[in-house]
């Protein structure tokens, strides 16, 4: 395996603990760079990203955020990832705010929770499961579950994939849709419209929650859509190794997040033993062809902006997203990426 791909993606990380502050947003993007950087630290045995990420935490002890949805839920990544390494008491009082909410909030849909929850913006959109939520809401349970026995928050995990995917994953076609709208009864978009980076959302976070809940009865049934979504995906690869911001759609942008993501679960998921060959040869080739955009810095280009499923013109409204650079859950995907590239060897 070429370790120059690897080590392009670990010169981000380190771009990131130089230039960006370590007060970034309690909102699910920085979360999952921060995640990122601590799995990172973890895989390599190393503090390198340690000091950022307790900068972060410090912030928020002294700044006591809310956690009214899942997208500030998932926060808790970071500071139980901290409250591991550190035994801080500041961080575990932050992680218990996460976890005060992951098990009290209100199911809006069996085991599934309202993806904007009680926020102000929540009050506003319909009551709907977003496919986000399978990575802003159900990870971080799985984590906290492994390491402090819990069987409770281990289950509450370990259901999100088949509630969801009851709800958002096309039958017939093996792909996700944006979201669920409960009181209308049905997915958005309605149209066959399947948005790139929520397919990989699904993609990347399986294989974390299998690893984390062991024999768990619903493992079978996470497996087998993890491995039904998988199939679905490869096909609609672009000839560069990428994927189009909605799958299979070729006149729509290539995006670089749902391609990291998307190649991040097929390694993950061969390393495992779930996927054949084709999928590792996939995810080298996904995992490489986001590493060759890179621009100097080095920086990630054409990640789109924060996407909502909207019921009025869905095509457009994803396709006029428009793109940036380094976004932060950009970063993340390629650092997940590159972990699991790394321990292919």
């Amino acid at each position: 395996m070429d370790k120059t791909y690897y080590a392009k993606a670990v010169a981000i990380a380190d771009r990131v603990i130089r230039t960006f502050e370590p007060k970034m947003k309690w909102m699910w993007g920085e979360a999952l760079l921060g995640f990122a950087l601590a799995l990172l630290d973890e895989h390599e045995d190393a503090d390198r990203y340690t000091a950022f990420l307790r900068g972060y935490c410090d912030y928020y002890v002294q700044h006591p955020p809310v956690v009214d949805q899942s997208d500030t839920a998932a926060p808790g990544l970071i500071t139980f990832m901290m409250q591991k390494k550190t035994g801080d008491a500041g961080y575990a009082a932050l992680t218990a705010k996460v976890l005060d909410y992951v098990r009290n909030e209100p199911r809006l849909i069996e085991d599934s929770v309202n993806h904007l929850g009680n926020s102000f913006i929540g009050k506003l959109y319909p009551k709907s499961i977003w496919v986000d939520s399978l990575m802003m809401f159900s990870v971080f349970p799985s984590l906290y579950a492994k390491y402090a026995n819990d069987a409770e928050l281990l289950t509450i995990s370990a259901r999100q994939p088949r509630v969801m995917a009851k709800y958002m994953m096309d039958p017939q076609d093996g792909l996700w849709y944006h979201s669920y709208w409960v009181k209308q009864k049905t997915h958005y978009p309605r149209r066959k419209l399947y948005w790139a980076r929520g397919n990989g959302w699904v993609v990347a976070s399986l294989p974390m929650i299998l690893e984390n809940i062991g024999n768990h009865p619903e493992r079978a049934g996470i497996e087998a859509i993890f491995q039904t979504t998988c199939a679905a995906v490869l096909p609609l690869m672009r000839p560069d190794g990428t994927f189009h911001t909605l799958l299979g759609q070729k006149k729509t942008y290539r995006e670089l997040s749902a391609t990291a993501l998307i190649a991040s679960g097929f390694m993950q998921g061969y390393r495992m033993g779930l996927l054949d060959e084709r999928f590792k040869d996939a995810g080298v080739a996904a995992f490489r062809a986001v590493v060759d955009a890179f621009k100097d810095g080095p920086s990630l280009p054409e990640v789109s902006d924060p996407t909502i499923p909207v019921p009025l013109f869905p095509y457009l409204g994803y396709v006029l997203v428009p793109r940036r650079a380094d976004w932060s859950y950009g970063i993340a995907a390629v650092l997940f990426a590159a972990i699991a590239y790394d321990r292919l060897d």
